[in-house]
This record gives structure tokens, sequence and C-alpha cells, in this order.
């Protein structure tokens, strides 16, 4: 067994991995891998282990930092978006030998790892804590996307209406590849996110970047020649559709439901793609009151908790950080 770091990971062997893998997602895609690396505020990573001539395990992700110097020190994270690709014969013992290089590769480079599943690891996960991955729980909706048809019957009654009368009064819905589509799009979701969400937000830079990508979807709502809302989504060909962000001005116009419409839109893509489902990535912790949460469950989904793996690289730093972070949101 080898574990293989960053440029000498074979792509070859890296598309073979994520044709197979059963826990394959557009987050492991080398695809992705290329596009955090394009990125002017994060680094991007990727380890990989190899035995018997073909690559077992697979983890892509980015390290991060916010703000200034200061506060740079104290938010500096590794994030490892869908957690790990695993080739179906993979055994523990591969995984573990992954797990263990990941933790001593990014021990120095950020203040903790988190890996945010989006399949299921519950059958690995004695092996995770094992080699100093500690479980959260988070919860998820999966959509399955059969068929148009079908999704829109899945929506609860009030969300199939409020799709109808959106496109009724005139709403209308654009996959576009809009630059100014784009910047319309960040400035009402960094509006989202500063007066509501209160957690940093990518900086523009990152979304100037993504709409370049292939296998990125701006599902932009237009009224009266304003975009009002959006849903913006990365797929996993033929597989997977996964749901970044999604915002809109929702109650500032009549029978007109932004948000709503959004998500709709990119449900029904993914039906007509024929991927499995439509990812919603994240619904929140169990034990904790969460408004999107309510949104995201009346579109059909199952519910599923898949939660996430954390490794805390210093835990002083951490422990610091994760306190700075909720004074700020109190005092906002």
């Amino acid at each position: 067994m080898e574990i293989l770091i960053n440029n000498t990971i074979p792509t070859d062997q890296w598309k073979e991995l994520e044709a197979c893998s059963l826990t394959a997602s557009y987050f492991q895609a080398k695809s992705c891998y290329d596009f955090y690396n394009s990125l002017n505020f994060a680094q991007g990573f990727v380890y990989a282990v190899k035995n018997d001539g073909k690559l077992k395990a697979l983890v892509c992700g980015y390290i991060m930092a916010d703000g200034g110097t200061l506060k740079q020190l104290f938010s500096k994270r590794a994030i490892i978006p869908g957690g790990v690709m695993m080739h179906p014969e993979c055994s523990a013992k591969e995984l573990a030998l992954l797990l263990t290089a990941t933790r001593k590769e990014l021990k120095s480079k950020a203040i903790y790892t988190e890996m945010r599943n989006y399949f299921d690891y519950s059958t690995y996960k004695t092996v995770f804590e094992q080699n100093g991955f500690a479980y959260k729980a988070h919860l998820n909706f999966h959509v399955a996307t059969p068929t148009v048809d079908l999704a829109l019957k899945n929506l609860s009654s009030t969300k199939r209406r409020d799709v109808k009368l959106s496109l009724k009064e005139g709403a209308s819905i654009t996959d576009t590849k809009s630059q100014a589509d784009w910047d319309a799009y960040f400035e009402l979701l960094n509006n989202l996110y500063s007066s509501k969400i209160k957690t940093p937000l990518f900086p523009k830079s990152f979304f100037d970047q993504l709409v370049h990508q292939p296998e990125a979807h701006l599902f932009a709502i237009h009224f009266n020649g304003e975009l009002i809302g959006g849903s913006l989504c990365v797929e996993l060909k033929d597989r997977i559709l996964y749901e970044w962000f999604v915002c809109g001005k929702d109650g500032q116009f009549k029978n007109i439901y932004p948000s709503t419409l959004a998500t709709w839109a990119a449900i029904a893509f993914a039906a007509e793609q024929n991927h499995s489902y439509f990812d919603m990535m994240g619904a929140g912790k169990p034990d904790e009151g969460y408004g999107v949460r309510d949104f995201k469950s009346k579109f059909g989904g199952e519910l599923v908790e898949h939660g996430r793996f954390l490794s805390i690289n210093n835990p002083l730093l951490y422990s610091i950080g994760k306190k700075t972070i909720e004074i700020i949101k109190k005092r906002k």
C-alpha cells in the first residue's frame, strides 16, 4: 500500500475510481480539485491510497481561513466536502492508512479537518474514530428524481402551489452562465449571509471561477427583468446534483416565491438529466432548531443523517476560534 499526494495521483486511475465508487461526488472529482486550486484564497489538496495497482480510497478538499491576520489564525480549516471516495473493494486497513496520512498531512496546515459526509459511512465509523476522526451528527435531505412529474408530485401541496403561482405570475427560470446574472446572484447571497446566516461566505472570486466550470449551474429566477433568486448547483454527471447555495427575495412579490421556484428548477433539471437524486447539502444538527430544514423538508426528500467526521489538530486554537465565532454571531 502507498499514499499518493496531489499531482502524483494518475488522472486515469482517479477517474476509474470515480466511475466505480458508490461514494463518488463532484467534490472528489479531478475537476473539483483543479477548481479549488484556481482560487486565490484557498489551497486544494487530495490524498489517495493505492494498493494492488489501483486507487482504493481518496479524499479531496481545500484549506482556507477568514478575515485578517488575527482572524485567520483562529479560522484556518481543512474541509473535505463529500467525505471519502471509496472503491467497492476498499478494506478497513486501506481506509485507516488514508485517514492516518490525511491527519498527518493536515496537522500543521489547519486547526481542524472536517469531512462533510454526503453518503452513509456508518459501517466504517469505528475505523474513522480509531484514526482520530470523531463523528458529529448532521442532517441532510436527498430528493429522488425518477421523473419530473413524480418529483413534482412529491412536493408538499403548498410548494406545488407556490411553484405554479410563481410561474403564472411571470417569474422565469434560466440555467445561466451570464456573468451579470452570477454577479447579481452573489450580491443577493452575500446580503443573506451578512444579515441572517451570519457565517462567512466565499469571496466573490469563488463565484467568478465557478461560473466557468461545466459542472456548475445557476438556476436563476427572473421577474420584470430582475434576478430575484436562484439555486447554485454542481453535478456529478448522470448521477447526482448538489445544491450548494439557494436564496431569493422571498416575501417581496405577491404570489412569487423565488427560493422555492429555484429549488424546484434544480430538482426538475436533476430529473431531466437522469440523476439518481438531488442532494440538498445539509439540514443542520438534529438537536437544534433550523429554519432552513423546515424549508427543505417540503420538497419530498428523505431526511438522512450521514453526519460529519472531525479531527481537531490544534485544540487550543480550535476552542478559542469556536468561542469567538459564537460571540460574533450574538453581537450581529
